[in-house]
């Protein structure tokens, strides 16, 4: 059989490149890597920019120069790290794993140097952890900014009796420094066995057994040495993260894990020391295998005995025998620091009898209640504005929001809805980049109706509509209707351009305008305009433009929510921003800003957003000026630890509430988002008896309702919260503007109470809870409903009206106390 791959004994085989293949790879490389830093130079460039455009600077290189220096930091000590372990490894195996060998290959010997791979190898290593970890820990650059700036909490848990802003500040870095710590280890370790392994053929060839296998098993003790300290370091840490664990009955450390558990997981931790000591004193003496295996088995052994067979057997025949009296000290820390951790312990408590008599009901005195009920639902109401108000195809009205505003004296509860463009409706032939970047550049004014009001024709009645602006009444002007900055606004545009923008259509006629506002970035000069061009991916358009002067400027990341998560990314944004007119006759758009952790002791978690939570608060209000896309964050809870640790980092981005103008503060609300989580929790922990909580003898549900227009009809929802204009049983105040949510006992239809959010003046964040009397039955919304489907002339109506291609949509059931 001939042989494939014939060499003579003379015959060299040259496997290294040819300097020219080398040399255009190296060119290569060199391109990309160019590329990739002129890209994020420019990036870094832009928005730069684009915070100096909103004065905000000074938060973007803070921001800046802490990612990078976690970055560079990481990655150098992560490559120091390890590239002087795998160092110390090639010194000490140098003599056995990197001495030259002889192996066959084609029947021909051939000398072999494992060094000539490992130590590239090596490097490879270190430099693919280091970017790991410099990324990672650039990405966690929120969890370092608190830590050093951190502001004091006098609050301690009651098990470890260590301050609130320890689980909130230090021990997400303690984690992460921990974790990384721990893979370095390992990789070490890892790497000290196969270093170990590479010494066997040595071994055998040259009889040195003993010399090499010393060697190797004190290079292996130090590392495992290492590696279990850094496991006795995160066996410590991880006793914190019992004290916010879900149970099935409550939250927190339990009587087991307070008791056996936690000390176990010390002893563990002990142990684990004690291993590393034997470790080093094996790798010192050099007794071989059998003290590494003893230091390995006293924390195993520890861990089993310690963390699963005792705390499962005292938790099984000790425990659960006399659940609730082992249980009960934890259970009642798990209800006072839940409501703590909600806002739920400054709830004020009210009987409220509810009668549902007609002799009850006392119209003269809560006429001003009854005058404003809201009888528009948002659905039907934006259904008919988008038939009526849009007037092109290309407006739109992405929400309605209900709000308050004072006309000759009196509030009243109204409904806005913003006009806003939707570039991706323009007819087709109007798609180009001169229509879409410089003349459709702005939504336009609002309608505003009072909530409770209908024309003869069934119409709205309208305070502020059409275009150019109408308003019915003199306390409502709007000097400035254009829209720049919005909840559609998703494109860059070039505003003060040669190209008049379009304004609004006018009968046969369009009306134009120039932007004159001081938003977004400036053109500025050449060289500018083309970095611009390259980073808004218009390289074919905006450098070769005569209409884009100098003076012109470039309004990016309009879109309100990428504006606030631009300039405050930490913080978390209520999915309901909504519009205020100005004393000035200016729109700004208001928008509730959380404060959230999952942190928290003893306190439950739940789903908020996309987030699973344990503490939030409304500690910010959020004021985007819809014109010039400038923003303000004023704090609304200074008491809030994380808004004050946020302030001592970024001194310059937040304002005291007082300084918001009294006009704007005059609008701020309650939050929906707020009220619908304390909702949820309070109907758990309203009881603040341990035994009632444990036995879920008494657990509320946000009341139900049937399935609105677009849902499934016979299928039960939790009402949303709802705003209202009312006066509250038992106040003095004619009409405040308050948040209501509805409950009912689990599983049943009839109400229990109600919660309510207060919005006005010194009441604000105020929550008041009306509970009913639980000796007679009061209907909740589905009984409600069933006596509306039960009723034959209404039944025979609806029929009715179900005719000829129309079709009757139910509105959200308001539940007016």
């Amino acid at each position: 059989m001939s042989n494939p791959f014939p060499i003579s004994d003379d015959e060299v085989i040259d496997v290294i490149p040819p300097k020219r293949t080398r040399w255009l790879r190296w060119v290569i490389a060199a391109a990309v890597l160019l590329f990739i830093v002129l890209s994020r130079s420019l990036a870094i460039y832009v928005s730069a920019l684009w915070f100096g455009s909103l004065g905000y600077s000074a938060v973007y290189w803070y921001i800046f120069k802490l990612k990078a220096a976690l970055f560079l930091i990481f990655l150098l000590l992560t490559i120091g790290i390890l590239r002087g372990a795998f160092w110390v490894l090639e010194r000490t195996f140098a003599s056995y794993a990197f001495a030259p060998r002889t192996i066959m290959l084609n029947n021909q010997p051939v000398e072999f140097s494992p060094a000539r791979f490992i130590r590239p190898l090596a490097w490879v290593v270190a430099v693919m952890f280091g970017l790991f970890y410099g990324f990672a820990m650039k990405g966690n650059w929120q969890d370092f900014a608190l830590y050093f700036n951190q502001s004091p909490t006098t609050q301690a848990d009651p098990i470890f009796q260590k301050p609130l802003g320890f689980y909130l500040f230090s021990l997400p870095v303690y984690d992460e420094i921990s974790s990384w710590l721990l893979t370095l280890t390992f990789i070490v370790l890892c790497a000290s066995v196969v270093f170990s392994l590479l010494t066997i053929p040595q071994r055998v060839l040259k009889s040195a057994r003993s010399l090499s296998s010393g060697s190797a098993f004190a290079a292996i003790s130090c590392a495992l040495a290492v590696f279990l300290l850094a496991v006795a370091c995160q066996t410590y840490l991880s006793r914190f993260p019992y004290l916010w664990t879900d149970h099935q009955t409550f939250s927190g450390v339990t009587y087991t894990e307070a008791n056996y558990l936690l000390p176990a997981l010390l002893f563990v931790s002990l142990a684990l020391i004690v291993g590393a000591v034997l470790s080093l004193v094996n790798a010192l003496t050099k007794r071989g295998l059998r003290l590494l295996l003893l230091a390995l088995a006293i924390p195993i052994a520890v861990y089993i005995v310690g963390v699963v067979i005792i705390p499962t057997y005292i938790n099984s025949f000790i425990v659960k025998p006399n659940e609730l009296g082992r249980e009960t000290p934890y259970i009642e820390h798990n209800i006072n620091w839940t409501r703590r951790a909600f806002g739920l312990e400054q709830i004020e408590l009210r009987e409220f009898e509810a009668e549902n008599s007609i002799e009850a009901l006392n119209l003269s005195a809560n006429r001003a209640t009854l005058e404003n009920i809201r009888l528009w639902d948002w659905h039907a109401l934006q259904d008919t504005l988008k038939q009526i108000q849009t007037i092109r195809t290309y407006y739109d009205f992405p929400d309605v929001d209900v709000d308050r505003y004072s006309f000759a004296g009196q509030t009243r509860q109204v409904m806005l809805a913003t006009r806003e463009i939707d570039v991706e409706k323009l007819p087709e032939s109007s798609r180009n980049w001169i229509n879409e970047k410089l003349i459709y550049t702005h939504g336009y004014g609002l309608t505003m109706n009072t909530a409770n009001e209908f024309t003869p024709e069934g119409m709205p009645r309208f305070l502020v509509s059409n275009m150019p602006i109408e308003t019915r009444t003199q306390e409502i002007t709007i000097t400035r209707p254009q829209i720049y900055f919005g909840q559609k606004t998703d494109t860059d545009v070039y505003v003060n351009t040669a190209q008049k923008e379009f304004d609004f259509p006018q009968g046969e006629e369009n009306t134009y305008t120039t932007y004159e506002g001081t938003g977004g970035i400036k053109i500025g000069g050449r060289l500018r305009r083309i970095l611009l061009a390259w980073a808004l991916n218009d390289l074919s358009k905006l450098p070769f433009s005569d209409d884009v002067t100098s003076e012109s400027r470039v309004l990016i990341r309009r879109n309100i929510k990428e504006i606030v998560n631009g300039v405050a990314p930490f913080l978390i944004y209520d999915n309901d921003p909504y519009m205020v007119v100005s004393k000035e006759g200016r729109l700004f758009w208001l928008l509730d800003a959380f404060t959230e952790s999952s942190r928290f002791p003893y306190s439950r978690h739940h789903p908020v957003g996309g987030n699973r939570v344990n503490y939030i608060r409304n500690s910010v209000k959020v004021v985007i000026d819809a014109y010039n896309g400038s923003v303000a964050f004023y704090v609304f809870d200074a008491q809030d630890p994380l808004i004050a640790t946020y302030r001592a980092t970024f001194p310059t981005l937040f304002q005291d509430s007082s300084a918001m103008p009294p006009d704007l503060r005059s609008h701020v609300r309650y939050p929906e988002t707020l009220i619908r989580v304390q909702g949820e929790v309070y109907g758990v922990y309203h009881t603040q008896s341990p035994k009632i909580f444990f036995q879920r003898e008494d657990v509320w549900s946000v009341a139900n309702q049937l399935g609105r227009d677009g849902q499934d009809k016979n299928q039960s929802q939790p009402i949303d919260p709802y705003y209202v204009l009312m006066q509250l049983p038992g106040e003095q105040v004619s009409n405040e503007f308050i948040l209501i949510l509805p409950f009912t006992p689990a599983n049943r239809n009839n109400m229990i109470g109600w919660m309510a959010g207060r919005s006005d003046g010194d009441n604000y964040g105020k929550l008041l809870v009306y509970n009913f009397p639980q000796s007679r039955l009061i209907e909740g919304p589905l009984q409600i409903e069933a006596r509306i489907d039960q009723n034959a002339e209404l039944s025979a109506q609806f029929s009715l009206w179900n005719q000829q291609g129309s079709r009757v949509l139910r509105g959200h059931l308001l539940v007016i106390p």
